[in-house]
């Protein structure tokens, strides 16, 4: 990796090319649960307190990683251990919404009612508004 001194610090910038080998049979079950999640390689790396070039690692190789890293990662990722390792087929839980947004409504998740209450109303009409949403009891 090559790094830069710059006014505000260190810079690593990546290097190489993304890899055309085809990704092992975990790899690509862990990249589709990854996209269903909604979350990039470096937002599932900063939940698992791992290095994003972990995640790559995974998402291109056929075995999974170490065991103390499977319950967190199933857990980041809305599966069970099972459906992360192939062992029963995955039922994904589709998130509310995905990147910052998804961030954004996790956090208000552990708002008080009142406040979870006042999010809604000011959200509720504009999603009507643009047809993708349906009310739901609050």
């Amino acid at each position: 990796m090559q790094a830069f001194l710059l006014a505000d610090g260190l810079k690593f910038l990546p290097m190489g090319r993304p890899t055309q080998k085809p990704r092992g049979t975990f790899g690509q079950r862990l990249f589709v649960m990854r996209e269903a999640a909604g979350l990039t390689q470096q937002q599932l790396a900063e939940k698992l307190h791992v290095h994003q070039t972990n995640i790559a690692f995974w998402e291109h190789g056929d075995k999974p990683p170490r065991g103390e890293v499977l319950p967190p990662l199933a857990k980041a990722l809305h599966v069970s251990i099972n459906e992360l390792l192939g062992a029963t087929p995955a039922k994904f839980k589709r998130p509310v919404a995905k990147g910052k947004l998804m961030q954004v409504f996790e956090a208000a998740g552990h708002l008080p009612r009142s406040q979870q209450k006042k999010i809604v109303e000011l959200l509720e009409p504009f999603v009507e508004r643009h047809g993708n949403g349906h009310k739901q009891a609050a």
